[in-house]
């Protein structure tokens, strides 16, 4: 009867705001990490204007390929937005507060852009058909399926994800309110919660095989029939040639997935070592961004030329 009295004089108070610590176990000196990462979300900004202007101003590059691209540098940067001021904000001028209608915004704007990332399965199956159906490439990949792919994954992954700040500002928030990360992630703000929050991992469970899982699988799939059909392919520099095309793009997938592979490892040990989970999870949202473009860029040869034309570089020899 007691403890009923105590949870019901409790749940009277109601948190109003959230306080971001920054990094766990390391907050005497985190302000030194703000310049490597604001350096990184310089890059990542500054590297994906580039290539969005790029792709645009070069007619070589208006095709589907680099036009997924594109979208590509729009969710990245989008998703290195949604942290990197807050962030900042915190190590340089101590601007750790965040209301409550502010940490659910972000924590929905993550969520929604981190799922955007699953623009990866468009590109996969684009190259699928380049490789494995090239006379009806023309006919597939046009420019109104590029629009309609677009629209569906920004339909599904706005819509989706929209149930983790929905349930998470459910949650009664009666007590404790200072978070020991950056950003607003879903586990971290419900912990602080003063009711029973496993809807919220149950809800976050599905969504990641949902949409991680579903895409992760078209891109294995697509994968699995383009080697399938390269290995068919009795000239040795054609299978070369059709692989190279791949090379960038799975250099991306496999450093996005990983990552999300070790996040969610790490997260179970995040008591004993809190700092690991937190630390990779602000990585994970700023790396593939800074360095997508690098990658495209150093192993693709029409993306490489067009960029020396837009910056006037001299391209021979490239």
């Amino acid at each position: 009867m007691f403890q009923d009295l105590r949870i019901s004089n409790n749940s009277k108070f109601q948190v109003t705001e959230f306080i971001l610590m920054g990094f766990p176990g390391i907050h005497s000196w985190q302000h030194w990490l703000s310049l490597p990462l604001a350096l990184l979300y310089l890059l990542a900004l500054s590297a994906n204007i580039l290539i969005m202007i790029t792709i645009k101003q070069e007619a070589s590059l208006h095709q589907p390929m680099y036009q997924f691209l594109a979208m590509l540098a729009v969710v990245d940067m989008g998703l290195a937005t949604t942290i990197m001021p807050k962030i900042l904000a915190i190590f340089w001028f101590n601007a750790k507060a965040i209301r409550l209608p502010e940490c659910f915004a972000q924590m929905y704007a993550i969520h929604c852009f981190v799922a955007m990332e699953g623009i990866f399965v468009c590109m996969a199956i684009d190259r699928y058909v380049a490789i494995c159906q090239p006379l009806r490439y023309p006919s597939i990949i046009t420019e109104p399926f590029v629009i309609k792919a677009t629209v569906f994954m920004a339909f599904r992954n706005c819509l989706v994800t929209i149930s983790v700040p929905a349930l998470a500002a459910q949650r009664n928030y009666c007590s404790r309110n200072q978070i020991e990360h950056c950003l607003c992630s879903n586990l971290g703000v419900t912990s602080l919660s003063c009711d029973d929050r496993k809807i919220n991992s149950v809800n976050q469970v599905i969504l990641a095989w949902l949409i991680m899982g579903i895409d992760l699988g078209v891109i294995v799939l697509s994968y699995s029939l383009i080697l399938q059909s390269v290995l068919k392919l009795n000239s040795l520099e054609a299978a070369s040639k059709a692989l190279n095309t791949c090379t960038a793009h799975l250099i991306l997938i496999f450093f996005f997935y990983s990552v999300i592979i070790v996040i969610s490892i790490t997260h179970s040990a995040g008591m004993r070592v809190p700092l690991i989970p937190a630390l990779l999870n602000v990585l994970h949202n700023v790396i593939p961004p800074a360095f997508n473009p690098m990658v495209y860029a150093l192993k693709n040869k029409e993306l490489r030329q067009g960029l020396f034309k837009v910056l006037r570089l001299d391209t021979k020899g490239s």
